[in-house]
């Protein structure tokens, strides 16, 4: 049995991974690919043939819009770089972590990064959740508990999850 903190944790990441389900059904390339604006950031392929996320530091005013394939890879980004640090040997880089190329592709990526994160998170326990051993090595939360970060991925995937079901609505809305 889990602890009644990492159940929150898990039952917080069920649901809206269950709302992730509902809009990946029926996603395809073109869905991943479709610019709702001009200034659009998106993912595409490099002169190696990686698919390679739109990024900039610091972050332009106003940030871009997004595009579904765009909104898959940062899921993915997110999920890599924390089970790296927090339940691995550490993360490549921003710009190694690729989209895979296409959507049945960057769902079934996305589907292995959360089981590997649902599975890092059941036998945790208060304790585990109360440190910050093992949030440490990330750049951007050396200081936080692992709880807090757990809650802010969760809480990232949601975000994402309801930017990718509003950009395909917006898609099938336009003419």
């Amino acid at each position: 049995m889990t602890a009644p903190r990492a159940d929150l944790l898990i039952g917080q990441l069920d649901m809206t991974w269950s709302l992730f389900e509902y809009h990946a059904q029926g996603l395809d390339d073109a869905d991943c690919l479709w610019e709702p604006a001009p200034h659009c950031w998106t993912v595409r392929p490099d002169d190696r043939g990686r698919w390679v996320a739109d990024w900039q530091v610091p972050e332009p005013d106003p940030v871009p819009v997004t595009t579904v394939g765009w909104l898959t890879w940062h899921i993915g980004f997110w999920w890599t770089t924390t089970l790296g640090h927090c339940f691995g040997d550490g993360a490549p880089e921003r710009e190694e972590i690729t989209w895979p190329g296409g959507a049945t592709a960057a769902v079934g990526w996305l589907r292995g990064l959360k089981d590997d994160w649902r599975a890092a998170l059941l036998p945790l326990t208060d304790a585990d959740l109360d440190s910050t051993d093992r949030t440490a090595t990330l750049p951007w939360a050396e200081k936080l508990s692992l709880a807090q970060v757990a809650a802010w991925v969760n809480f990232e995937l949601a975000k994402n999850v309801a930017e990718i079901g509003y950009a395909r609505h917006l898609r099938r809305a336009r003419p």
